[in-house]
C-alpha cells in the first residue's frame, strides 16, 4: 500500500477577503487564480505553503455546489485533497465501498477523483496522483516560487460519530483508524464529537507562530490561544 500525503486544504466562502485575510494572517506568497474552477461555478485563489497548498473558492453561481454549502452553513472547511501514488487501486477501493466518485480527471501530470461528500461524508474529498509526484498542476504554474515557509500539519473532522466517521475516511483512503485519528504519511486526520459533520479545522505550522497572531488581531479576527478563526474554519498553529 502506497503513502497517503495531505496535500491541499480548501475553505469555500462568500467573499475573496477570507483569502487576503488567510494570506495575510500566514504570510503566504502569491496566489493563483486557477481559471479551471469556473467550471464548478467558482473563482479562486491557491496559496503553496512548503509543497502544500491552501485554498479559498467563492461560487459566482447559485447552483454551484459551494453555493450550497455555504446556504447550509456559511463558510467553512469545503474539501480536503490527498495524494496517492496509485489512484487506480484507490478508485477501485472506493468504488467497493460504494462511494460515488463524482468528478474524474486523468491528465499527463495529474489524475484526480472527487468522492461525494454525502457518501464519504464531512467534505469533499479528492484523491490525485501527481506525475511527478512532487508536482501539484492545482497550484498553478511556478507554485515553487510563490511558495511561503510552513507545513499543513493535519485536520479536524467533526462528527456526532466520529469514530464511526474516521473508519470510514480510512477505508477510503487506505490508512487504518487508530482512536479517532488517521496518520498519515505527513500529517493527522482527527476526527472529534461535534454537533455538526464538519471540515473544522486546519492545523497549520509556521516559522512565527507569534507573528501570525498577531496579524491575525490586527486584522479583528477571532483569537483563542493559538487558533484562529478564518473563513469559518479554525486555524491551529503547531
Amino acid at each position: 500500500m502506497g503513502e497517503i500525503r495531505l496535500r491541499q486544504l480548501v475553505i469555500a466562502a462568500e467573499k475573496l477577503d477570507v483569502a487576503d485575510a488567510l494570506a495575510e494572517v500566514l504570510g503566504l506568497g502569491e496566489a493563483f487564480p486557477d481559471p479551471g474552477v469556473a467550471e464548478f461555478g467558482l473563482v479562486n485563489r491557491v496559496y503553496a505553503i512548503g509543497d502544500q497548498f491552501l485554498e479559498v473558492v467563492v461560487p459566482t453561481a447559485l447552483t454551484a455546489p459551494a453555493a450550497r454549502f455555504l446556504a447550509r452553513g456559511g463558510d467553512g472547511g469545503y474539501m480536503a485533497i490527498f495524494q496517492t501514488d496509485d489512484l487506480a487501486v484507490a478508485r477501485a477501493r472506493v468504488d467497493a465501498l460504494k462511494i460515488r466518485r463524482v468528478w474524474n480527471i486523468d491528465l499527463p501530470d495529474i489524475s484526480a477523483s472527487h468522492l461525494h461528500p454525502g457518501d464519504i461524508g464531512a467534505a469533499i474529498v479528492s484523491i490525485d496522483e501527481a506525475r511527478p509526484a512532487a508536482s501539484w498542476r492545482w497550484g498553478g504554474p511556478g507554485w515553487e516560487t510563490r511558495a511561503s515557509a510552513g507545513k499543513l500539519t493535519g485536520a479536524v473532522i467533526t462528527s456526532d460519530v466520529p469514530d464511526r466517521l474516521a473508519a470510514h475516511w480510512g477505508a477510503a483512503l487506505g490508512v487504518e483508524a487508530n482512536g479517532g485519528k488517521l496518520q498519515l504519511a505527513d500529517a493527522v486526520l482527527e476526527f472529534r464529537q461535534g454537533t455538526e459533520e464538519r471540515l473544522a479545522a486546519f492545523r497549520v505550522s509556521v516559522p512565527d507562530t507569534g507573528a501570525a497572531i498577531a496579524r491575525a488581531k490586527a486584522l479583528g479576527l477571532e483569537v483563542s490561544g493559538n487558533e484562529v478563526r478564518i473563513g469559518g474554519v479554525d486555524i491551529v498553529f503547531g
